[in-house]
């Protein structure tokens, strides 16, 4: 069935009315109303910035995973499902979930048992001064970079109800963000987010299925994609052999090691928007089960992001293409305005300015940890009394937000704002993931080898990404697969740089180590293994020589 093509005569605008709006003001008194509810608990800046470590596993669960319910998971993927078709599940079953469960097993321990208030700072009691500084200022950038892929993305939103210019929504949105992170810090974020999964999921779930029954359901969507856009749109795996073609423009072997291990554990197991959940729980037991609580609800919500962007490409078959006004970002817009009524549009618009609001106040909220208990605290003003962080915390929480409003703007100029979004990760959580792993499992990684490795990966994932695809000396045939190849490339250099420096700088001493190398103990942790125990992970000339191997043969298919 060929659903009819979706013309866009006046603007992507919404057909809201008041019931519309009195649903959406609601939604903002009670956001307003949770920040000064959250105020009142605000007393010390661990308060601030950790929700002094007291909250129980089901609220840092849920607010795990809707602080990643935002511009990445709504319009980044129903984006890249309108784009590159059902290998979006790659993100979800391969690129979350295992990353997940892998955190809450395996590092959490290691991350609350230390105490520390960030994940830079686990890299200042494993390495050194320099890892943890270096570390801290690309976090710092990397978060208010996303964070305006985030206002951007509410700006759509906010332009499709109001008919506002573009500008003058994301200067509007970003402020309104400011005043309740502001005012009730972490916990006014955390709360937040959980009332933001439900909101966004009421969101969700009608359009998804007004979707397919505007394409004749599951049948009509998959003969429509089939046969306007190929068997492949529709498979995950259909021509991802080596040297074949398909949407994603990636192969398996890059989805596996790119996304599904550099990418998905650099992301979910060093990106402190998410950690920073899991470190604000009341116990190490809590901080273990917050990403596993939020892995069960991460299997099943591809499906309401994923099918709305298949059935966009249906009914607006030009999406996308050149000579198009329309993005694949305005996919989620462009659905509400054609299948919703009022009432259920005015429940969706606001589950989309949740989503937003919760991905960029994580965002928020991690920066303006890291900048004053990493940067500020540790190298400007060192030994002030409590409160003074506590304000500085929140100055510099507005300073971030008028940072965001302007990273917003280098956001509108992709079209794919996933994309964009995967670029970044692969530049900054790649680098501090391949440093983290190597340091929690091989004790003989010396201090400096830190801030070596984070430079080496760092420069090597632009290198291939600016260089090698930007000026075609490798024909890559997308910014996905370009992505996933500059994730293996970075790590593998981080790695490979790591290992060399260790070997001609010293070691850190081991009494220094207890709890923070697998293999030792601290309070909270496992027992370490038996003497004598070489397992293959304790080998990191074995695993640096098979991720060169690795990494090369990722080039091999883009070469012919």
């Amino acid at each position: 069935m060929q659903s009819p093509t979706y013309h866009l005569a006046e603007g992507l605008r919404l057909p809201t009315n008041g019931l519309d709006y009195t649903i959406l003001a609601i939604y903002f008194i009670v956001v307003l109303g949770i920040g000064f509810a959250a105020r009142a608990s605000v007393k010390t800046s661990l308060d601030f910035f950790l929700s002094g470590r007291s909250l129980p596993a089901w609220v840092t669960g849920l607010a795990f995973v809707a602080a990643n319910l935002g511009a990445t998971e709504i319009l980044g993927m129903a984006a890249t499902g309108a784009q590159y078709g059902v290998a979006v599940v790659h993100w979800y079953w391969i690129g979350a979930i295992p990353a997940m469960v892998f955190l809450g097993l395996v590092m959490m321990p290691f991350y609350y048992g230390s105490k520390v208030r960030s994940v830079p700072e686990f890299l200042l009691q494993r390495f050194d001064k320099p890892a943890h500084l270096l570390s801290s200022v690309l976090f710092a950038f990397a978060a208010i970079l996303i964070a305006g892929v985030n206002l951007y993305a509410l700006s759509i939103v906010v332009e499709a109800l109001l008919g506002w210019p573009q500008w003058v929504s994301i200067v509007v949105a970003g402020f309104f963000v400011l005043a309740y992170i502001t005012v009730g810090g972490l916990s006014s974020a955390i709360y937040n987010e959980v009332l933001q999964f439900f909101v966004i999921l009421a969101a969700l779930i009608p359009l998804t299925v007004l979707g397919l029954k505007r394409v004749g359901g599951w049948d009509g969507l998959t003969d429509s994609l089939s046969a306007s856009k190929g068997d492949n749109f529709l498979s995950a795996w259909g021509g991802t052999g080596i040297g074949d073609a398909n949407p994603l423009g990636a192969n398996w072997l890059t989805i596996i090691l790119g996304l599904g291990f550099v990418l998905s554990f650099g992301y979910w197991t060093t990106n402190f928007a998410e950690v920073q959940r899991a470190l604000s729980a009341k116990n190490l037991s809590a901080a273990k089960r917050t990403p596993l609580i939020a892995a069960f609800p991460k299997i099943f919500i591809v499906f309401a992001v994923m099918i709305p962007g298949l059935v966009a490409a249906v009914i607006v078959p030009k999406i996308g293409t050149a000579g198009s006004d329309l993005t694949y970002n305005d996919a989620i817009p462009l659905l509400m305005q054609e299948l919703l009524p009022n009432g259920v549009l005015g429940i969706a618009v606001t589950g989309l300015m949740a989503a937003f609001m919760a991905g960029m106040a994580a965002n928020v909220s991690s920066f303006n940890t890291v900048f004053t208990t990493d940067i500020w605290q540790k190298y400007v003003v060192k030994d002030r009394e409590d409160t003074y962080y506590l304000r500085f915390g929140r100055l510099i929480t507005a300073i971030g937000v008028l940072a965001s409003i302007g990273t917003a703007f280098i956001a509108a100029s992709f079209s794919n704002i996933m994309s964009y979004l995967q670029t970044l990760f692969s530049f900054f959580n790649v680098p501090m993931f391949v440093v983290f792993i190597i340091g929690m499992f091989w004790k003989r990684a010396s201090m400096k080898s830190g801030v070596w490795g984070l430079v080496a990966g760092t420069t090597a994932a632009m290198v291939n990404y600016f260089w090698i695809y930007k000026q075609s000396v490798i024909d890559i045939p997308s910014d996905q697969g370009a992505n996933f190849v500059s994730a293996i490339v970075g790590f593998v250099a981080g790695a490979v740089v790591m290992v060399a420096v260790t070997l001609f700088t010293a070691p850190k001493p081991e009494s220094e180590l207890a709890g923070l190398v697998y293999g030792t103990t601290s309070p909270g942790m496992s027992e370490a293994p038996a003497e004598g125990d070489d397992a293959w992970y304790r080998r990191p000339a074995l695993l640096g020589w098979g991720a060169i191997v690795l990494a090369a043969a990722c080039y091999i298919p883009y070469s012919f």
